[in-house]
Formats: structure tokens, sequence, C-alpha cells
């Protein structure tokens, strides 16, 4: 088993610009931005002493808001140099999420791009803090977000109280080597660098504090898992704000050295581009993004041969995409990675040399260093091998807590230090794990146990279903039945009896969806995860 590594964020930058200072690190296809390890070490270096030149010292927090830019990435590492946690900000937020994150995470500082398709995210902080209308930059004093005192725009627009991202860029003069040296030293491997709100698909969203040592040696496993190397090139179209892009991302390239080809605002036209453009052999993405991309009219017209691995995660991956991204996009060696935000993110990933059906059909095994069981959630004694239960881990991945939330940790956290997932899940004989649905997504039909993903993978084998979801919805007599939400084909027509005769002798009669509903788009959050609950609200505003 591997050995744990014990260094910070910086340092992992450090130590890849040092073994491969000329390989490109971060390439930007569509604005041909291209910079070496040797380049963008330095580049963090300088981001590093402009924020301390702002007085922003270790452990305080930045809130980043914005998309996939380069300044993310130069944030992130540095950051991880002088030891300020970032928050990240989901980007579908508006001005509610944005001051309940805000104060929540006791952010002094707030970075962001300025707009977003239709939404101008600096009205949104002006709406927020009219003060920043009549102070100095640096100096904001909000009646709403007390903590909050630096607000900086990546761009080069000019707006009372805020900093430019130049302004930061320049003020790293103020700093010297020695300064940033001293930050650096007194840095641990151990201290939260990341703190993570939660998607939010119930409740009110969690701070998820995550280490250096966290993330990096996830980030380590994740890539060992892939067979990546410094010669790998990554498309990352998902987002930075949540662990997939950040950390299956970011992360698990630069420790190898390859080279991070990002997209900055996700089109899967766009993605095909920077994959044949760039030559990237390795592309990552939500089921949602790999089945747009496969079902483009112009597929074919894309030179995919560069790609060889790549990670699908974020949701259940249904078997039949995985076989088209394999057979069609030519990635052969993808993997399937398991895992919440808790864990930093993966707890179980095929590997890439794992036979075809334990690809397809399950989320593999635990990764190094980790432990996972399967209980009984009533008892919470282990379950035998093939037995649905509710899957727990523990080990190096586990995060520190919920900041400012001791209550929801010890829920999260038990005292034996495993993390309950909420996840049911079965584990065969050699460690093989399938996820086969949320506890609380679980369907009690009349007393009977009903798992949406067996449904799921039944009915996406119907030749003209393109996507389907399966939710328990409120019956009199059985407490829940099934429901099915459907999103066709193009240019397919299909009738709810047409989808029901082709479950009948196939599936048990329970199982055959009472409701069956025709839908164009899920709900989903900004992270690609479909948001179940919102789909039983639709359903109850349809079918009374």
């Amino acid at each position: 088993m591997a050995d744990l590594l014990y260094q910070t964020i910086g340092q992992l930058l450090e130590k890849k610009a040092q073994q491969y200072p000329n390989r490109e690190a971060l390439v930007y296809s569509d604005r041909d931005l291209r910079m070496s390890y040797k380049e963008l070490d330095a580049l963090c270096d300088q981001v590093a002493k402009g924020l301390m030149a702002l007085g922003i010292e270790k452990d305080e927090h930045i809130a980043v808001w914005t998309t996939n830019t380069p300044e993310w990435v130069t944030l992130q590492f540095g950051t991880g140099k002088m030891g300020a946690p970032l928050v990240t900000v989901n980007t579908n937020y508006r001005s509610t999420e944005l001051e309940y994150l805000l104060k929540q995470s006791d952010s002094t500082t707030l970075i962001l791009i300025e707009q977003v398709k239709d939404h101008r995210f600096i009205d949104t902080v002006f709406e927020l803090c009219p003060e920043l209308e009549h102070c100095k930059p640096g100096q904001l004093k909000s009646k709403r977000l007390p903590k909050l005192k630096n607000v900086i725009i990546l761009g080069e627009n000019s707006y009372s109280g805020v900093y430019n991202w130049s302004h930061i860029l320049n003020a790293a003069s103020l700093v010297t080597d020695e300064q940033l040296a001293e930050r650096k030293a007194s840095l641990h491997y151990d201290d939260v660098i990341n703190i993570q709100y939660t998607s939010g698909t119930t409740g009110f969203p969690k701070g998820v504090m995550l280490t250096h040592s966290n993330l990096i040696n996830n980030a380590v496993n994740i890539a060992e898992c892939m067979k990546l190397t410094h010669e790998d090139r990554l498309c990352i179209p998902v987002p930075f704000f949540h662990c997939f892009g950040c950390v299956i991302g970011t992360l698990a390239i630069v420790s190898c050295g390859g080279t991070m080809v990002p997209v900055q605002d996700y089109h899967p036209e766009v993605v095909l581009q920077t994959v044949e453009k760039e030559k990237c052999t390795a592309l990552h993405g939500v089921p949602t993004m790999f089945i747009s991309e496969l079902n483009l009219p112009n597929f074919a017209d894309f030179d995919l041969s560069s790609l060889r691995t790549g990670v699908m995660a974020g949701s259940n991956c249904p078997v039949e995409v995985m076989k088209a991204v394999i057979q069609k996009m030519g990635m052969k060696d993808v993997t399937i990675c398991y895992g919440q935000t808790e864990s930093s993110p993966v707890i179980t990933q095929t590997r890439a040399n794992d036979p075809f059906d334990l690809k397809v059909e399950t989320v593999g095994r635990a990764l190094p260093n980790v432990e996972v069981k399967i209980v009984d959630p009533l008892t919470n004694k282990e379950v035998p091998p093939n037995t649905h239960g509710e899957l727990c881990t523990r080990g190096y991945h586990v995060m520190k807590g919920y900041y400012n939330n001791p209550d929801a940790t010890r829920e999260a956290i038990d005292a034996d230090n495993w993390l309950h997932t909420g996840d049911i899940a079965t584990m065969d004989e050699n460690g093989y794990v399938r996820i086969t649905g949320r506890l609380k997504d679980m369907i009690i039909r009349g007393g009977e146990n009903i798992y949406p993903r067996e449904i799921e993978e039944f009915l996406y084998t119907f030749p003209k279903i393109l996507d389907v979801q399966i939710v328990g919805v409120p019956d009199e007599k059985y407490g829940e039945e099934v429901a099915a939400f459907i999103i066709l084909r193009e240019g397919e027509t299909a009738t709810e009896e047409e989808i029901r005769d082709y479950c009948k002798n196939k599936i048990s009669r329970h199982k055959i969806p009472k409701y069956i509903l025709f839908i164009d788009s899920y709900p989903m959050t900004a992270s690609g995860k479909i948001q179940k609950y919102k789909l039983r609200e639709q359903f109850a505003g349809v079918v009374k």
C-alpha cells in the first residue's frame, strides 16, 4: 500500500515545478494561454504575496465566486502557499445563498467574476453591501456581512470599494520572498485549506473543511487508479467550485506533472473541440455531460483518438452510457469514482485495468489507505457480502468536520471515526461496491424495498430513452409508488403504455413505474447532481 504524503498544496506544485519546469502545466485552448510548471509556480507565488499584502492572515477565509477561469487555478495553489482556506461558491448562487455562505463561512475576502450569462455577480455584491459605494478597497464595513473586508473582481473594470485582480498582482511587490517563505514554513499538512459547501440537494449547505493532506492524498490515489503520468493532458469541463473540478481535476493531474486543460464554461461542442485541438488523453464529466457530448449531431466529426482515460462521477453512471464512452469515445481506461465532498471526495474507484463488467456495473473498490464497510442502517452492524446497507468509510480522506456546525459533524462521523455517507450500497467478496441509492431515496412500497438505480439501469436499455430518473412518490394504499421521469432521444416519441409493456416480465411487477412523466430536462445543482426532491415537487404539481 502506498505511503501517505505529508505536504501542502503549495509544496505539491513546487515539487512538480522542480521535476518538470518546462512541461505545460496549464492550457486554455480557446484563448491560447499556455503556462509551464515553472511559470505557473512563479505566478502562484505572486498571487500568494498579493493576498498577503492585503493583510490576509493564515486561516482567514477567502471566498471565490467564478467559473473555471485561470485565476481560479492560481488561487487554488496561491492560497495553498499562504495558508488562507479557499471557500468555494456555487456559480448558480443568487443573493440570499451568497449572503448565507459568506456569513456562515466567516469569509473576510470575496473574489468574483463580473458576470456569468445573464447574472451580474458584481450587482449582487453591491445589493448585499451598498457600503462599497462609499469606501476605499479593503475597508468595507458591511452591516449584513460584518466580517467581509475585501472584494476583488477578476477584470479591469473599476468599481468603488473594489480591488481589481491587477491590484493584487501588483501588490505582491510589497511582500518579500523571505516573508512568503516564513508564511510557507508556518503551514502544516493537516491545516484546513479548502471549505467546500455541499450541493444542498436537501437543507442548508454545510461547509466541509478539507485539509492539504485530505486533498493531496486523494488526488494522488485518483491519478494512480487512472494510470496518469506527466505526459497526460486532462480536459476539465466540470466546475472548479466542486471537488470533481479541483481535486479529481486540477490536483490529480498536477500530482503527476501532467497538463490541466480547463473549459471555462461548459458546452458539449467546446469540450470535444478542446479534446481534439489539445490532443487530450483524459476527459472528466458527470453522466449528463457525456450524454450530451455523445448525442451531438456532429459527434462523428471530432477526432477523439487521443483519449484514453478520464472519470465519470457526480451521480449514478448508467451502464449504457459507460459502454458508449468506452466504445465511441475510445476511453478504454475510463474510471468511475464514487464519493462525496465529505470524503475529499473519492472513496472508491474502478481501476484502468478492471474487467469490463466491473468497470460498467460497479463504482470500484476502496482507494489505498481507505476503509469501507456496509452496515445495517438500523443496527449499525456490518452486513454480509452482497447485502444492501449504508456505506461507511474511514481513513485519511474523511473531512475535519463541518465549519461552525459541530452537531452536523457528530451526525456524520461516529465515535469510531466512520463517516456515514447516507448511500445505500452492496459490496462483494472482492470489495467491489455497487451504489443502489440514497437512504432517503429508497422507495418503500407496501413494505418492499425498491432501489431506484436498479429500475433506472433497466430502462436505459430501452432504445428510445436518453435519460431516466426514478423517484418515490406518496401513495395512500402502499405508502409510496414508483414514478419515472424520462427524457427521450431526439426525434423519438413513446407512450406510457409502451414503457410499461417493455417492463412486463422483465422486472418485478411492483417495480414497474405506476407513473411515467416525459420531460425535457432535470433540475440540477451546478455540479451536475440531479435534485430528486425537486422531481417529487414537480410530480406533486402535475399529478393530483
